[in-house]
């Protein structure tokens, strides 16, 4: 399986995701944000990072790069598209997933892992993963999920939520929320579900000296997932 990571200025999770898609199988290349045209992917991953030094709004410039009118378009055609906390903001801004991406709750950055709990399995991004909770990294300081009600009633209504924050059991609720998100949204699909943003990070969560390895199970399944699709 082939994948790419686009690497953006102000990108600082390139090397860790493509360490990461290595890892677990993925020929990966690193794509940067000024070429024309995507190589051939089975996997294309926009990372985190603060690209373009968070100027104007996060994700906002760099949604302008060159590369990302082939991302859109591998998108729209049915690629896998994933985007990790600045992936994901840069994701809203291009439209591919809906809503914004607003301060945190109180507007302070926020570096620590988080339980969530995936919240539509019928996809390849989680299809057949063994764990109902996983404990990913987060590290961001707009990651404050917002979309209008007529939206979340939509999203909603489409199943494109995919993950919520939780707690070790499960439970979703606004005391384990930590960055202020609608409904504890930590990540979104679009409604074809081949599009996922998420703020938190699986690439940090991929070896016990990291603090944990459910990165591992997130990664180890999406392989496998592409694999029996193709």
């Amino acid at each position: 399986m082939k994948s790419s990571v686009i690497t953006f200025p102000g990108s600082n999770c390139d090397r860790d995701m493509d360490v990461a898609l290595s890892k677990f199988g993925f020929k990966n290349k690193m794509v940067w944000h000024d070429d024309n045209e995507l190589p051939k992917s089975d996997l294309v991953v926009l990372p985190g990072g603060f690209s373009y030094g968070d100027y104007l709004r996060c994700g906002s410039m760099a949604s302008k790069s060159k590369i990302m009118k082939s991302v859109i378009n591998f998108a729209r055609s049915g690629g896998l598209v994933m985007g990790i906390c600045n992936g994901f903001q840069i994701l809203v801004e291009t439209g591919l997933v809906p809503g914004v991406l607003l301060r945190n709750r109180y507007l302070e950055f926020i570096c620590k892992n988080v339980f969530i709990k995936p919240a539509n399995k019928k996809n390849l991004y989680f299809k057949n993963i063994d764990k109902d909770i996983l404990e990913f990294h987060i590290a961001h300081n707009e990651g404050n999920y917002f979309c209008t009600n007529d939206q979340l009633k939509e999203i909603e209504d489409n199943n494109q939520i995919a993950i919520y924050y939780c707690n070790n059991k499960g439970q979703i609720e606004e005391k384990f929320n930590p960055n202020g998100s609608i409904k504890n949204i930590a990540g979104i699909f679009n409604k074809e579900k081949n599009v996922l943003g998420m703020m938190p990070h699986p690439e940090r969560m991929i070896d016990q000296c990291l603090s944990g390895e459910d990165g591992s199970l997130f990664f180890k399944n999406l392989i496998n997932n592409i694999k029996n699709a193709s």
